[in-house]
């Protein structure tokens, strides 16, 4: 069974959520949470699977909660997937520099909801990979000339499967691009985030745009 928590200050939405989801037979919400401050409060005392979070809330924005339960040892099994609208690139953004596995818009498509959900729950981030690669990529066109400082733990072949990450590849697609089995694909991805610090595939797409490992030119 998958645990959700759910975090929207808009009790409506928060309805037509949680109604969705509990109608599958393997997904279940835990929690509902008004605002970030409770949304923390409430991960750390249900441990969800999932921790569906809007970006914008009282008391504690979204992208704040994500950080708290990212930085909690205690939640390293939270799932973050940051709830926006269109257009907010820059909170996007910060919200996976800050921990976030992914995010969804809130007018998806209930199944594309249900699928991003699962997704999440198995730590496949990053979630709508073509939609965040764009937001990210037209983000970081207008910061300043990256740095390459902290690619040079990578191995050549560590950085080649960054590089695909980043591209929005699986582990399947990045073994038959590379000619290696699965397994390996994933030890090199596994080694990658360890050593530059990720929490998970989402923020290694993020230090890929950042150190220009990756560049809007180059998708």
């Amino acid at each position: 069974m998958i645990r959700v928590l759910l975090a929207d200050d808009q009790a409506l939405i928060r309805a037509g959520f949680s109604a969705l989801l509990n109608a599958e037979d393997d997904i279940e919400v835990v929690a509902e949470a008004a605002n970030g401050e409770q949304a923390v409060a409430l991960a750390l005392e249900h441990r969800p699977d999932v921790a569906l979070v809007d970006v914008q809330m009282p008391v504690m924005d979204g992208i704040e909660a994500t950080r708290r339960i990212a930085a909690d040892d205690r939640l390293i099994d939270v799932h973050v997937v940051i709830l926006t609208n269109y257009g907010l690139d820059q909170y996007v953004f910060d919200a996976l520099r800050a921990g976030a596995g992914g995010f969804l818009v809130k007018d998806t498509e209930p199944a594309d909801l249900l699928q991003g959900v699962r997704i999440a729950a198995r730590g496949d981030a990053l979630l709508s990979p073509s939609i965040t690669r764009r937001l990210i990529s037209e983000y970081v066109a207008h910061r300043p000339e990256p740095s390459p400082a902290g690619l040079e733990v990578l191995t050549n072949r560590e950085r080649e499967v960054t590089a695909l990450v980043a591209r929005g590849m699986s582990n399947d697609e990045i073994a038959a691009h590379m000619v290696i089995s699965p397994t390996t694909a994933k030890t090199h991805v596994s080694r990658a985030m360890t050593k530059l610090h990720a929490r998970d595939r989402a923020q290694l797409v993020v230090l890929a745009y950042e150190t220009g490992l990756v560049t809007p030119r180059s998708r």
